[in-house]
């Protein structure tokens, strides 16, 4: 079975969140609603599941020579605060009710929690499940797991360690220069 799919190299994440910023992310209209909603604090993301999801972070963006990965960059706590503050009801359940249906497959299939499992495991259960949430799409415009893998590529790629550590970030503006050389390699400007 392919597993790399998942694990992204940073120039497909790039490419990935720009489609994703231009096609929308699950709970935008909270942005575009100007704050009406109230935080809801959610009793299903505790410790342990801030954790899983840095875990489940890191294995889709993980540390390279390069760069930091996105248990680095806290991405467990980036999802936290836009699930409990952007989501709705309806899709806090949804995400909540995967977390326990990714933890119930770690156990089912490996007779282990998710966070214990060895790195080349999870990305194999990641895969898959990647493949049945892209199958799903047509069918449930909401999957738990595109819930995880945007958030991800939201928060590394917003994130300090991201933005100057993955991309090329330009600290303060200066002139605009319309054509500069590329070298094949050669990280994407934030």
């Amino acid at each position: 079975m392919e597993t790399s799919k998942l694990n992204l190299n940073r120039r497909q994440a790039v490419k990935m969140t720009a489609t994703l910023l231009g096609v929308g992310i699950i709970g935008a209209d909270f942005f575009l609603s100007g704050c009406a909603r109230k935080a809801t604090k959610i009793e299903g993301i505790t410790e342990s599941v801030i954790n899983l999801l840095d875990e489940v972070g890191e294995t889709i963006l993980p540390e390279t020579p390069d760069s930091l990965g996105a248990k680095a960059a806290q991405i467990g706590l980036f999802i936290k605060a836009i699930v409990e503050d952007c989501y709705s009801p309806a899709e806090q359940h949804i995400f909540i009710t995967g977390i326990n249906t990714l933890e119930e497959r770690a156990m089912d299939q490996y007779n282990t929690i998710f966070v214990d499992l060895p790195a080349e495991t999870k990305l194999e259960l990641l895969s898959v499940i990647d493949v049945e949430a892209s199958k799903n799409e047509a069918e449930t415009p909401i999957h738990y797991f595109s819930m995880m893998k945007q958030l991800t590529l939201w928060g590394y790629f917003s994130s300090e360690i991201g933005a100057t550590q993955a991309l090329r970030y330009n600290k303060v503006p200066q002139e605009f220069k319309g054509c500069i050389p590329y070298k094949e390699g050669d990280k994407a400007w934030v």
